[in-house]
């Protein structure tokens, strides 16, 4: 293995086998490490052939302690449990990481920013560029238009995705919270859902409406609807890779730096 190694958990999952890919493709980075849950038929086969590639060397494992041996930092998309537990492996060994796993509670994230205590995390629902310059157009948008434009986003995915809405849809509702402060908090303004009798909409009400099915990877869009004129702001993915491809920047971002709780903000140095 040459560069930097990687360990990535949920090697054979969509996100995955695009990190595999990347990290493969990625001057100075190497796989050190895959993982999948006990029981997985793929336990045992090499993890570049899981995503498709060559083979890399690396064998698939069950065994957390296994998988990040040789690592110099983590890449973790899977589940909100098994984040924290492997954020709280990270710290104990010093590895810089990447989380995109969104679903976490409170709990959790408390966790989270304590394993930020001792290492480096770039936490982020979406490690995609183009979103995170979306969500600072958004928040600015939101702030120029003023308060007579009623606010809606709109949030598609795949129907095997398990959380809703989306972690992107949710920043981008903070963004628009904090574009206009002014009208309250977002806990004061979200509507997740609308049925039956429900009156008009209410001043400052910011929706935020979810679409579930297919194998659409992810799309999103942010609706200002003024009298006599529509703004859309959107993003759509179409590849999986872009979400990948940031994630392995941030990653190489992370390296080296002091301990902390990051976002892709910083990592694009958008603040």
């Amino acid at each position: 293995m040459s560069g930097v190694g990687v360990a990535i958990p949920g090697c054979a999952g969509r996100m995955g086998r695009a990190l595999v890919q990347a990290v493969a493709a990625t001057e100075g980075l190497a796989l050190s490490g895959a993982s999948e849950a006990p029981g997985s038929p793929l336990l045992g086969q090499d993890a570049g052939q899981v995503a498709g590639l060559p083979p890399l060397g690396v064998t698939v494992t069950a065994d957390p302690a296994r998988l990040l041996e040789g690592a110099g930092g983590v890449i973790d998309f899977t589940l909100p449990g098994p984040t924290i537990e492997l954020a709280g492996r990270a710290a104990a060994r010093s590895l810089p990481m990447v989380v995109g796993t969104t679903g976490l509670d409170e709990v959790q994230l408390a966790a989270l920013q304590a394993a930020a205590e001792r290492i480096p995390i770039v936490f982020a629902p979406n490690m995609s560029v183009g979103v995170n310059v979306l969500l600072r157009l958004v928040e600015e948008a939101a702030r120029l238009l003023g308060p007579n434009y009623d606010l809606e986003i709109v949030e598609a995915h795949h129907g095997r995705k398990v959380d809703a809405p989306s972690g992107t849809a949710l920043a981008l509702a903070r963004a628009l919270a904090a574009g206009t402060a002014e009208q309250g908090s977002l806990d004061e303004r979200a509507c997740y859902a609308r049925q039956g009798q429900i009156g008009a909409r209410p001043p400052g009400q910011i929706g935020i409406q979810t679409v579930r099915g297919g194998d659409v990877v992810g799309e999103h869009t942010v609706l200002y609807l003024g009298d006599g004129e529509r703004l859309e702001l959107g993003h759509r993915a179409s590849s999986r890779q872009t979400f990948a491809r940031g994630a392995v920047r941030a990653l190489r971002w992370a390296i080296g730096r002091a301990p902390g709780l990051y976002s892709m903000r910083d990592v694009l140095g958008l603040d």
